[in-house]
């Protein structure tokens, strides 16, 4: 009689810590489709300036601190400029949450550090120069970690493209004009601007697609690599 009996083989230890993303990314992805939004908004009203075309009464801000009284135009694009403003602040609270839970998920996952100090999540997207690659390489990171030997989404080259152009354009998400100095602007010069408009519009598009393929990586490796803990 044989009394050796083969003892059923143990389930794979859950990865401790680990964090369910799908609530975070959904959450991302519908205040990047807000951003996205009300900078198509902005465009819209870029060209209903531009085709009213300037007052005869000249620009917004006259210069030395001399401020004519707005049109109902240029009044409702200032609260539009406004709503796009409270827009992004969302989208940014959103996105860095989303990109901080993946960052910790993907440390777990690997057993290695990030490539980039927890501070350079918040201070590489306003560094002059860190700003040019570190964002990107922040999310290129959490995808490597998460699922090794896959190649980097394409859409991630595109988002991080259009990001460039809205930001550094000089009339895209980062300007030092007023708001009445970018309506003068749509009275003189709308091209630039809608050009910029195309540009955050795409990267806030482009960014919903980064947002989709580096969760669903991440939670195709947390399947394998064991449950998430509550």
């Amino acid at each position: 009689m044989n009394d050796h009996q083969t003892s059923p083989q143990a389930d794979p230890a859950p990865l401790p810590h680990l964090r369910p993303v799908r609530g975070v990314a959904l959450y991302a992805t519908l205040a990047l489709a807000l951003a996205g939004v009300a900078w198509v908004a902005r465009a819209v009203w870029h060209v209903r300036l531009a085709v009213a075309g300037e007052p005869a009464s000249g620009p917004p801000d006259q210069g030395e601190g001399v401020h004519r009284t707005l049109t109902s135009l240029e009044d409702s694009y200032h609260l539009v400029s406004s709503v796009g403003g409270f827009a992004v602040v969302v989208c940014v609270l959103a996105f860095l949450s989303w990109l901080n839970r993946m960052r910790e998920n993907a440390r777990l996952l690997s057993g290695t550090p990030p490539h980039y100090a927890g501070i350079w999540v918040y201070a590489s997207w306003i560094v002059p120069i860190a700003n040019l690659w570190i964002p990107r390489g922040l999310i290129a990171d959490v995808h490597q970690k998460s699922a090794p030997g896959e190649r980097l989404p394409w859409v991630v080259n595109v988002w991080w493209g259009l990001w460039l152009v809205g930001l550094f354009s000089g009339v895209g998400l980062v300007y030092s004009d007023s708001t009445d100095e970018v309506i003068a602007r749509a009275y003189s010069e709308v091209w630039p601007l809608l050009a910029s408009d195309l540009a955050v519009v795409g990267a806030a598009v482009a960014a919903i697609f980064v947002v989709r393929a580096v969760t669903a990586a991440q939670e195709r490796r947390m399947e394998v690599g064991g449950p998430v803990s509550p």
